[in-house]
């Protein structure tokens, strides 16, 4: 199914949280260098999920719900629940531990474009910061993701949401590589693995993720494109 060969109209959604704030560019999603696989490819937390199954049910467009209206609020949902994740974990994720430059690799950098139109160079949490904040300004525009009965989704709405969705792919990666060993104290994987694989698998079906947005390139493969092969391997993501 193609989410761009569709135009909708609007549903009223639930009141979104307070306020955060500029505008991404693109940034390296980080990979690992090291041979040794990261915890999160091994068992048993690869294995680790609160779903059971395939979840191309889960993601199917629901009988007279408008496509329109079923991504704005699954990418609500996914922002929620994301957020959620790394409020808890975000005391762990400070410029000291997740700086611009790690060692020296070119992988974990971010970047962004300030006010002046300039690529700058950030820190994990002040990009991550960025992202949501970013994130959470559009979910508020009435232009963007309408909410009142009679207003239509924007032109422009697909290609914005599959900025939104390559920006909360780069959360997700910066957690599963970072910040993975404090979701494990927390027992917290199974929940983690199952809305990233419900993210990975929503995004397919619809089109807001291309292949070598979760992958990476063949020489440089990034380490939740491995995931994403072995959950494909496993049946819980199409192949």
């Amino acid at each position: 199914m193609s989410f761009f060969n569709n135009l909708g109209r609007s549903m009223t959604r639930s009141q979104r949280g307070p306020k955060r704030s500029p505008t991404p560019t693109s940034a390296p999603i980080p990979r690992r260098t090291r041979s040794r696989p990261p915890l999160y490819l091994c068992n048993p937390f690869v294995e680790a999920a609160l779903v059971k199954g395939n979840f191309k049910t889960i993601v199917m467009l629901p009988k007279y719900v408008d496509i329109m209206e079923w991504v704005a609020v699954n990418i609500f949902d996914f922002y929620t629940n994301l957020n959620e994740f790394y409020g808890v974990i975000t005391e762990c994720c400070t410029q000291q531990a997740c700086p611009p430059w790690l060692r020296g690799h070119r992988a974990l950098n971010y970047t962004w474009i300030n006010q002046e139109r300039k690529s700058v160079h950030l820190p994990a949490p002040t990009y991550i910061d960025y992202v949501m904040t970013w994130v959470q300004n559009l979910l508020d525009d009435e232009n963007v993701f309408p909410t009142k009965s009679g207003h239509d989704f924007p032109p422009s709405f697909p290609s914005t949401v599959k900025h939104v969705y390559r920006q909360l792919l780069r959360v997700f990666a910066h957690i599963y590589h970072a910040h993975y060993t404090q979701l494990l104290h927390l027992r917290s994987e199974p929940h983690f693995n199952s809305l990233f694989a419900h993210f990975l698998a929503f995004g397919r079906e619809y089109e807001l993720l291309e292949v070598k947005d979760v992958k990476g390139s063949s020489s440089a493969p990034v380490g939740v494109g491995l995931l994403w092969e072995k959950w494909k391997e496993m049946g819980l993501l199409e192949s």
